[in-house]
C-alpha cells in the first residue's frame, strides 16, 4: 500500500531525530576526548578515564574489554579492571513502568511489596528486593530502558570513527578496533538479554547442586522476560567481608578452600565457569557459597577441558614439548612458528615457576606470562580460553581478599590429582599399553628392510639431505645484506686506488688540480664510503 504524505512526514521526522540524536551523542563524544587531550596519545589510566566519562554503556564495554587481553595489551586489561561500576540509580517510578510493561499487569498483581531502594546499580540494570504475593523474598534486576538501542547506536558511531581513532590515538596495530567492537557487541547482546542469564544460573546450579557448600540463585521463569530476571533472594554476607564472618564463626581458610574447589570443578569438570568471580559476585549465606550475577560465563568444549587438564600436568612435570604443543592446539598461528624460540621461551617461564613452592607460586602473574607469549608468537586463541584466563586472575584476586594463604594453583593441582585417580582404569590402562607394545613391535620389524634400502640409496648416490631452518628467510636477507656491503667495500676500494695510481698523469685535465679521472673517482668512492657508514650506523640501531 503506497504511503501517504502524513507516512512520509512521520518517517522522515524519525529519521531527523534518529540523526539528531547520533550527532548530538558524537559531539558529546568528542567533547569527552577533547577534555582527556586524546590528541595526545592514549594511556591505560586515560583510555579508562574516558569510558566512565562516557556513561554507562561504555563502562559496561570497558568492563568486558578488560576480560579480553587477547585484544588489549595486558596493561590496558589491568586498568580497565578498576572502572566503577556504582550508577545513578533509576527513579523508583520509572522502575514501576518498567516492571508493570515487563509483566503485562499491575506491579501489585504480583508482589506484595518492591522495595524502592535499589540493592545496587550498574550500568545495564538495577537490583530491586520485593516479596512476592506468597510471601517469598525475592530480588528483581531491572533492566535501564533502551540500553540496547542505546549501546548499538555507541557502538555504531564508535566503528565509524575506528580509522580515526587509530590515527589519532597513535595506536597503529596495538589495538584493532574493529575487532574489539565486533566482540564487544557480540558479548553485550548476550549479557543484555535476562532470559539467557537464567539459562546460565539453571545450568549452574543444575552443575553444583551435589556440592553441599555451593548454591546460584534460582530463577522464577514465569515473572522473567529478556529485560526482567526475578530470583530468589540471597541473604548474605560479601566474601570479602571477613571481620563480619569471622565474628559470625566462619573460618576463612575454609571459605577460600571450597571456593577455590568449586572454580576448579567449574572448569575442569562442567566446562562452564563464572567469568567474572569478583568479591560482589560471591557470598556467603546460611554457610553455603552463593555465585551470584551468572550474566558474563564461559563454556570449554571437551577437547578444551582436556587440553587445560594436559597443560596443567605438563606444568607440574616441567614437560615443555607437552605444554607447548596444547599452546599450539589452543590457538591457530597467524604467522610461521619460531619453534626453537618458542620452546626457549616456555622453558624459561616454566623454570621460573617450577623453582617455587606451591606457597609463593602465583597463577595470575604465570597466567599474564603465557598470555604475553601467545601474543609474541602470534598464536589467536579462542575467546573462551581468553576469558578463562582473565577469569583465573581475577578468581586469585578474590581469593587473595578473602583468604590469602589459600593458593589457587595448589588447589588446582590437588583438583587434577583427584580426577586423574578417578579417571585411572587399569584394565583401560592394560589394553592401551598393549596396544602400543604391538605397534612399536610391529614396526620394529619393518627396521632391517628399511635400513637395507637407504645404504643400498646411498651406495648408489641417491641420497638427498633437506634441510629446514626456521628462519631462513631473515638468514638469506643478512646474507644478501652482507654481499652487497662486501661488494660496495670491493669497489670503492678500487676506485680509491685506481684514482691515486692516475694522479701523475700530467696530460689529462685537471679539476681542481687533480686529473678528472682521479677526481671522479675520489667523488665515486666518497659517495659509496659515506652510503656504508649511515647503513652501519642505521643498521646498529635497528
Amino acid at each position: 500500500m503506497p504511503m501517504n504524505n502524513t507516512d512520509n512526514i512521520l518517517n522522515t521526522h524519525e529519521l531527523q531525530s534518529e540523526s539528531a540524536v547520533s550527532s548530538g551523542r558524537l559531539k558529546e563524544i568528542l567533547h569527552v576526548l577533547n577534555k582527556h587531550h586524546i590528541t595526545s596519545g592514549l594511556t591505560p589510566v586515560k583510555l579508562r578515564k574516558i569510558l566512565e566519562d562516557l556513561g554507562p554503556t561504555y563502562v559496561k564495554l570497558g568492563q568486558i574489554m578488560s576480560m579480553r587481553s587477547d585484544m588489549l595489551p595486558e596493561n590496558y586489561c589491568k586498568e580497565l579492571t578498576r572502572l566503577r561500576t556504582d550508577v545513578t540509580p533509576m527513579p523508583f517510578e520509572l522502575v514501576s513502568t518498567i516492571l508493570e510493561t515487563e509483566l503485562k499487569r499491575p506491579v501489585t498483581e504480583v508482589f506484595k511489596s518492591v522495595t524502592k531502594q535499589p540493592l545496587g546499580s550498574a550500568s545495564i540494570a538495577q537490583v530491586h528486593p520485593a516479596i512476592l504475593l506468597n510471601g517469598t523474598k525475592v530480588v528483581l534486576k531491572v533492566q535501564r530502558p533502551a540500553i540496547y538501542e542505546t549501546m548499538e547506536n555507541d557502538i555504531r558511531l564508535l566503528k565509524k570513527a575506528a580509522g580515526i581513532l587509530k590515527i589519532t590515538l597513535r595506536t597503529k596495530n596495538l589495538i584493532d578496533f574493529h575487532t574489539i567492537l565486533n566482540e564487544l557487541w557480540k558479548t553485550t547482546q548476550e549479557e543484555i538479554d535476562f532470559e539467557k542469564e537464567a539459562d546460565n544460573l539453571d545450568l549452574f546450579y543444575s552443575n553444583q547442586k551435589e556440592i553441599a557448600y555451593t548454591t546460584c540463585p534460582i530463577v522464577f521463569h514465569e515473572l522473567t522476560t529478556p529485560r526482567l530476571l526475578v530470583m530468589d533472594y540471597i541473604d548474605g554476607i560479601q566474601i570479602d567481608r571477613t571481620k563480619e564472618l569471622t565474628n559470625l564463626g566462619y573460618d576463612m581458610t575454609e571459605i577460600g578452600k571450597k571456593t577455590a574447589e568449586s572454580y576448579c570443578k567449574q572448569i575442569l569438570e562442567d566446562g562452564f565457569f563464572h567469568a567474572d568471580p569478583h568479591p560482589g559476585n560471591l557470598w556467603i549465606c546460611g554457610g553455603k557459597i552463593a555465585w551470584l550475577d551468572l550474566g558474563m560465563t564461559g563454556h570449554l568444549s571437551a577437547n578444551t577441558k582436556l587440553l587445560l587438564r594436559k597443560a596443567i600436568t605438563a606444568l607440574l612435570e616441567h614437560d615443555i614439548y607437552t605444554l607447548k604443543n596444547v599452546l599450539l592446539a589452543f590457538g591457530e598461528p597467524q604467522e610461521r612458528i619460531n619453534h626453537a624460540r618458542l620452546y626457549t621461551d616456555i622453558d624459561d617461564i616454566v623454570s621460573k615457576y617450577v623453582s617455587m613452592d606451591f606457597g609463593t607460586m602465583r597463577l595470575s602473574a604465570l597466567m599474564e606470562r603465557l598470555l604475553q607469549l601467545v601474543k609474541d608468537h602470534q598464536l589467536a586463541i579462542t575467546p573462551d580460553v581468553t576469558l578463562l584466563a582473565r577469569s583465573m586472575i581475577t578468581m586469585e584476586g578474590t581469593l587473595s581478599s578473602c583468604s590469602p594463604e589459600v593458593n589457587l594453583m595448589q588447589i588446582l593441582s590437588l583438583h587434577m590429582s583427584t580426577l586423574l585417580f578417578k579417571d585411572l582404569n587399569p584394565k583401560q590402562l592394560l589394553k592401551h599399553k598393549g596396544r602400543q607394545i604391538y605397534t612399536s613391535l610391529d614396526k620394529s620389524l619393518d627396521i632391517p628392510a628399511q635400513i637395507s634400502d637407504l645404504l643400498n640409496i646411498t651406495k648408489n648416490g641417491q641420497a638427498q639431505l633437506n634441510l629446514e631452518f626456521t628462519d631462513s628467510d631473515v638468514i638469506r636477507n643478512n646474507v644478501h645484506h652482507i654481499a652487497n656491503h662486501l661488494f660496495l667495500t670491493i669497489l670503492a676500494s678500487a676506485l680509491f686506488i685506481g684514482a691515486s695510481l692516475t694522479c701523475d698523469i700530467q696530460t689529462l685535465p685537471k679539476w681542481f688540480g687533480i686529473p678528472w679521472v682521479s677526481f671522479l673517482g675520489y667523488l665515486l668512492f666518497s659517495l659509496i664510503f659515506l652510503y656504508l657508514l649511515i647503513r652501519m650506523f642505521t643498521g646498529r640501531k635497528k
